[in-house]
């Protein structure tokens, strides 16, 4: 078994392959507080959880964004499993993919692990989407090469300052979407204006990179909350919840060895 780790600000996310099939995924928080050894506990515990016998596991791969904790993680898998853990970086064997920014080393591990499973399951040019604790878009030209995108505010985090700012709005749960486009109370009336802006959001974003490219783009997705906003984009968006997952062990077979 192969485990793959996807460290965000917010939430860790946790797979394991047996060949190229997902036998399990799990989430946690970040949580820049703990230590290592509290690590091992923790994630013993989860892992054991899924009866995942860490004797057969054979190595892994980290994406983090979250500096702190790709060290802290590296160290609390290699001591349960006894095998080395890839981090990803930018000077990896992207398979091909060149990295076509101002300063390549700024661009976040997830873009990268997103960039790389997309290209390894459509063709390009694309504009990938990832609803995180940020929302990021990802562009990737004709030729299979990241050329750049854009950083918005995430949609939790972006309801969770309108509330903390606005007197009168309540914090909202955003697991579910809304009843109606044209609100009849305050809920209702924040979970359109969040979903809805949403969703129209990322048709703009995708529509303003083929102007820009001057050719139509495929259009993947992923990220918590995408599941939830991708049915009301009026444009086709390949949605995926494991991208990320996929791209880690795309990255770990290209670079193990």
């Amino acid at each position: 078994m192969i485990i793959v780790l996807d460290v965000g600000n917010t939430n860790t996310v946790i797979g394991g392959y047996e060949g190229n099939e997902l036998r399990f995924s799990l989430r946690m928080c970040s949580d820049r507080t703990r230590t290592a050894d509290e690590y091992v506990f923790y994630l013993r515990g989860l892992l054991q959880d899924r009866q995942v016998d860490l004797s057969k596991v054979e190595g892994g791969i980290i994406s983090s964004v979250v500096p702190e904790l790709r060290y802290l993680l590296r160290q609390a898998m290699e001591r349960l499993t006894g095998q080395k853990f890839l981090v990803v970086t930018n000077d990896m064997n992207l398979g091909g993919m060149e990295i076509k920014m101002d300063i390549p080393r700024q661009l976040g591990a997830d873009l990268v692990v997103d960039a790389v499973a997309a290209l390894s399951l459509y063709q390009p040019p694309l504009v990938i989407f990832d609803l995180g604790t940020a929302t990021t878009m990802s562009v990737i030209d004709a030729d299979g090469n990241y050329i750049g995108g854009a950083i918005i505010p995430g949609l939790r985090l972006s309801m969770d300052a309108l509330s903390a700012r606005a007197a009168q709005l309540p914090f909202i749960n955003l697991d579910e979407p809304p009843m109606v486009f044209i609100g009849k109370n305050t809920v209702d009336c924040m979970k359109s204006g969040a979903f809805y802006s949403t969703a129209a959001m990322l048709d703009g974003m995708a529509q303003r990179a083929e102007d820009t490219l001057g050719q139509p783009v495929t259009v993947v997705a992923t990220g918590g909350l995408m599941g939830v906003v991708y049915p009301f984009c009026r444009r086709p968006i390949h949605y995926d919840e494991n991208l990320l997952l996929t791209g880690l062990l795309r990255l770990y077979h290209l670079n193990h060895g």
